[in-house]
């Protein structure tokens, strides 16, 4: 019989520290979600992420650089604590120095430059858990997206101007034409998916509820630095998505890359995040700032090509004096990040090509085994 004793000497409950490592370059909700799923298997979450040049050596080029991705990675909501520069092949020591009791990595495997697996010394040790892989995302998708971009990820099918995704037969034609390996994410939004990132937190009745909407494409620091920015002037943040066709609108081309369950679930999985309206609206009402409780609205520096005939999004707001412009401390944005990939597509198209064929190669090792 379990012995509870009293009050005053009743043992405390052995904390549970959980490892976990990566790139995390373009940190998405993919990302994300493995995170959620090992912070569930413990009490406390650190997170090592390496550096530019182990991950150069061992993988190939980042789209993000080390210091965005240690902060991004740090304003994911289940991450208690990083570790910088952590090592590509993860060390028992390192574990060991943080207290942590396993680590914690996706079904798939991780291979170093020479082709070890880098949990191998952590798996002998039996120290070693696998969480389920988010289908239909990686950061190898989300280059793929832009490399496609200036070709045709997306086609213009309906008189008002909206773009849609090809047919996923006519993308891996394209990719097999013109020699570039990618695909079309298969990623399916669900309710359950997105009640998994919600925190179900309601705001109270002294909360200051503040406001801010966008299209929050490629999920990216320069997206957190500016939220962390907006909570600071209220105590419960409501952050407002943009559907795919409001953003094509005003931001033409082929965006957004990602649709809108992708970038609902990335901004859900930021720390400073309370709420998420899915399809806000572009103008914003009175009755809308009412029935919300909105006490202010921002809006970011980021310049947008509004369409002529689609309202003044922050009119309302400016004439009750609600309005305020915020600055993100950080100038990434989503048009940098495409550059970046597109400036530097053929070292990124041979990474994608790499990592396909260490896919496959794992896959037939799978069947075989």
């Amino acid at each position: 019989m379990e012995n509870k004793g009293t009050e005053g000497n009743k043992s405390e409950k052995k904390q549970v520290k959980i490892w976990v490592d990566g790139c995390f370059d373009m940190m998405h909700f993919g990302h994300a979600n493995a995170l959620r799923q090992a912070k569930s298997l413990g009490d406390y979450l650190v997170v090592g992420v390496h550096n530019d040049a182990d991950i150069l050596k061992n993988k190939g080029p980042t789209v993000m650089k080390e210091d965005e991705r240690y902060k991004a990675v740090r304003a994911c909501k289940w991450v208690d604590e990083i570790v910088p520069a952590a090592p590509y092949v993860t060390e028992l020591e390192l574990m060991d120095k943080h207290g942590c009791d396993f680590c914690v990595h996706g079904d798939d495997l991780v291979t170093s430059a020479d082709g070890t697996d880098c949990y191998e010394k952590v798996k002998k040790a039996g120290r070693f858990k696998v969480v389920k892989r988010t289908t239909g995302i990686s950061t190898t998708d989300l280059v793929g997206r832009m490399l496609l971009l200036t070709k045709t990820h997306f086609i213009q099918t309906t008189e008002e101007g909206f773009f849609k995704l090809e047919k996923r037969h006519d993308i891996e034609e394209f990719s097999k034409s013109t020699g570039q390996t990618t695909k079309i994410s298969q990623f399916i939004g669900s309710t359950r998916r997105i009640e998994e990132f919600s925190t179900g937190k309601e705001p109270k009745a002294d909360d200051v509820i503040v406001y801010i909407d966008g299209a929050f494409d490629l999920f990216h620091i320069g997206h957190i630095e500016i939220l962390a920015e907006a909570k600071k002037l209220g105590t419960y943040l409501i952050v407002g998505i943009y559907d795919d066709q409001t953003v094509n609108k005003y931001q033409g081309g082929n965006l957004p890359i990602m649709n809108i369950f992708e970038r609902t679930l990335g901004v859900l999985s930021c720390r400073y995040v309370d709420e998420v309206i899915i399809g806000a609206p572009l103008e914003i009402t009175k009755d809308f700032v009412t029935n919300l409780k909105i006490s202010k609205v921002c809006c970011g520096t980021t310049p947008h090509s509004y369409d002529a005939n689609l309202p003044e999004p922050y009119k309302i707001p400016k004439q009750l004096g609600m309005l305020q412009v915020v600055q993100s401390p950080n100038k990434v944005t989503t048009a940098e990040i495409i550059d970046r990939i597109l400036k530097n597509h053929k070292a990124f198209e041979e990474r994608n090509r790499k990592k396909e064929q260490k896919e496959i190669q794992e896959s037939g090792r799978v069947l075989t085994s």
